[in-house]
């Protein structure tokens, strides 16, 4: 019996029964927009398509930017027809953000769509078995939102249960499995989608001397989704754990306000980047252990919200091709870490499944 002050009652069964096992992640797939650009030849693109070609200076430090990050190319929605089609997004601050999100709330959740479809062929289960969405995504701020936008796309039930993350910069690719691993493991049978899309749209802008944050990132963002099927109690002979989300916790670190922020404003999102963040040598790393955060930004430049999500598809991808024992590079446990505004410190702890390929 349960007793709440004068009240006495039997105690009530939970309305849904929990998972027996921990959460898996269970199929993993990306997508990036068709249009591809060389960074050897950005400088020279953005400059022009901004108006900027007079600014020879700030342009040669825009292009020693781009060479000191060594990323060779990005992936863009913003082909050169959509600026010249929208002129305001190429001014520094013209209020464009009606613009802007014309075009984010109709291709982000299209992107995460490309990525959902392949993801779910490689999982082995079905489009009707997914229970929950949880999406996170920087770009842009609509109602209804990318995850319900998604559903429809996907032609999934109507019973779906949608979870949005708004404004989670680089994190939110660790936020989304934290949050998936509490649904999958109090939702029996549940599947859920772990989904971080974005589109630069939001924070295009011409170059300026006064924001010199605007141009690293100007240089250093991609559009991009990555998916990921998440849950508990996996099918056998169906469904493949590739790895368990053993751990998920967030902090909010001290003393680090300002760091790293943005603002949302009628031209568009702008953010401050903080100039260092030294994890591979506070945590004492060898260079090996994120050789797959290099691999990515070599190949997509920084994806924002679904960066870490990419980072874990490659890790998985780099154990086949070394032939190593886990998915893991052969390590048994991992850390999948995120951080961005706040400064939010996101961490998983990650036990890998045996490579079987």
């Amino acid at each position: 019996m349960a007793s709440a002050g004068n009240i006495t009652r039997a105690a009530l069964p939970r309305g849904q029964p929990r998972a027996e096992g921990p959460t898996f992640v269970l199929g993993i797939s990306t997508a990036v927009p068709p249009a591809k650009f060389l960074q050897s030849k950005y400088p020279d693109f953005f400059f022009n398509i901004t108006n900027c070609g007079e600014k020879e200076v700030l342009k040669a430090k825009f292009r020693c930017i781009c060479d000191k990050l060594g990323i060779p190319k990005r992936h863009m929605f913003l082909m050169e027809g959509m600026p010249k089609a929208n002129p305001g997004i190429c001014t520094y601050m013209e209020p464009t953000l009606n613009v802007r999100h014309d075009i984010v709330v109709v291709q982000v959740p299209k992107l995460a769509a490309e990525a959902v479809q392949k993801a779910i062929k490689e999982y082995g289960g079905r489009k009707s078995d997914i229970t929950h969405i949880v999406f996170a995504t920087t770009s842009g701020v609509n109602m209804t939102g990318a995850d319900h936008a998604l559903a429809k796309l996907l032609g999934l039930k109507p019973t779906v249960k949608l979870v949005l993350m708004y404004q989670t910069g680089c994190p939110g690719s660790a936020s989304v499995l934290r949050v998936a691993k509490d649904l999958a493991e109090n939702n029996k049978s549940s599947r859920v989608l772990a989904v971080a899309s974005e589109v630069t749209a939001v924070t295009y802008r011409a170059p300026s001397e006064n924001h010199l944050d605007g141009l690293v990132g100007s240089a250093l963002f991609g559009d991009d989704a990555d998916v990921h099927v998440v849950g508990s109690d996996p099918k056998p002979e169906v469904e493949k754990p590739l790895f368990e989300v053993h751990w998920a916790g967030e902090t909010i670190l001290p003393e680090s306000g300002g760091a790293i922020d943005g603002h949302l404003t009628e031209a568009g999102l702008i953010f401050h980047l903080m100039k260092d963040e030294p994890v591979e040598a506070k945590l004492q790393l060898t260079k090996d252990k994120m050789q797959g955060n290099r691999d990515i930004l070599f190949e997509f430049g920084n994806t924002s919200s679904a960066l870490m999500l990419f980072v874990l598809d490659q890790i998985r991808r780099r154990s086949v091709e070394m032939r190593v024992s886990t998915m893991g590079e052969g390590s048994k446990f991992g850390f999948l870490i995120g951080f961005g505004p706040g400064v939010v410190l996101d961490v998983l702890v990650l036990r890998v499944a045996a490579n079987s390929a």
